[in-house]
């Protein structure tokens, strides 16, 4: 008898699935993808539980050059001992993985996918349960899409209009231009997980171009950023990418300088303390046997 979960009192099926009924559900067939094992047949009929969505992540990006490979990290806050990443699509799959304790007290499992290839899209959607109930899982995550680069022969320029280096609090505008017909830029940050920031291209004395702006700059906007361009037809493909441009925030190097500083100070402190005790200790000592030289 199938299981019903908590909250919906659904159960689901893999042919409803087909016909659309459930958003980002369980994928249909499962043809080979990526490294770390095979893919695996998903449950008959299953039911969402009463968990919320685990969050779905690139690792180290979700910008993956074609023919490149990426990890998922799917994690969550619940405990969960297992997880399932579906990929959408026309070829639809799955594959499961034991979940892994990570120092911040979550757990989460990270599936190898690749080689990411221009052929078809690469929308994936993860889901969490437990050992002992593989039929009842938690909402999906958000879909995370792959974007792949180098698809495009265009190299787009990217410039910062008041400098590489910033103070917090500016206002500072990357701008992105490319003398091809370009629908759509975008702007990845090196080493972020999260979505690169898209905008619809301005065409202008024949370019294309864009204005990306980081305002107002903190610390955490500092980095190196590359900008891409795509057309409407294939927003998933991107072109080559852009040089990369290095953002510094002058008060973290500040930040960082004065830190620095302060530990020298407080080692130097620390080194004189130890020679005064040890000084101290010694006379202490030189003392006491003087005395005791008198006495005998």
């Amino acid at each position: 008898m199938p299981l019903k979960g908590a909250v919906t009192g659904k159960t689901h099926t893999l042919g409803q699935e087909r016909r659309g009924l459930l958003s980002g559900g369980v994928p249909l067939t499962a043809q080979p993808w990526g490294e770390g094992g095979g893919p695996t047949e998903p449950a008959a009929s299953f039911s969402l539980g009463p968990y919320g969505k685990p969050s779905l992540s690139a690792l180290p990006s979700p910008v993956v050059m074609s023919g490149g490979n990426v990890t998922l990290q799917c994690a969550s806050s619940q405990g969960f001992n297992r997880f399932l990443l579906t990929k959408e699509g026309e070829d639809e799959s799955s594959r499961t993985l034991d979940g892994q304790q990570t120092p911040d007290g979550q757990t989460q499992a990270l599936f190898p996918v690749g080689p990411v290839t221009p052929g078809h899209r690469w929308t994936f959607r993860c889901y969490g349960f437990y050992r002992h109930t593989p039929r009842v899982w938690s909402a999906p995550s958000d879909p995370l899409e792959l974007l792949v680069s180098g698809w495009l022969r265009d190299s787009p320029s990217l410039s910062v209009q008041l400098g590489p280096s910033v103070a917090p609090g500016e206002n500072v505008t990357l701008l992105c231009q490319s003398g091809e017909r370009t629908d759509t830029f975008l702007l990845s940050k090196e080493g972020a997980a999260h979505r690169p920031l898209r905008l619809r291209s301005q065409s202008q004395d024949g370019r294309y171009q864009a204005e990306f702006s980081l305002s107002p700059v903190t610390s955490a906007h500092g980095g190196t950023y590359r900008c891409y361009g795509s057309l409407s037809t294939d927003p998933y493909l991107l072109s080559q990418p852009s040089e990369p441009l290095a953002l510094v925030v002058s008060g973290e190097a500040q930040s960082v300088h004065y830190t620095v500083q302060n530990l020298t100070r407080m080692g130097l402190a620390a080194s004189v303390l130890l020679l005064l005790g040890v000084l101290l200790c010694q006379a202490w000592k030189d003392h006491r046997g003087a005395r005791d030289a008198a006495w005998s």
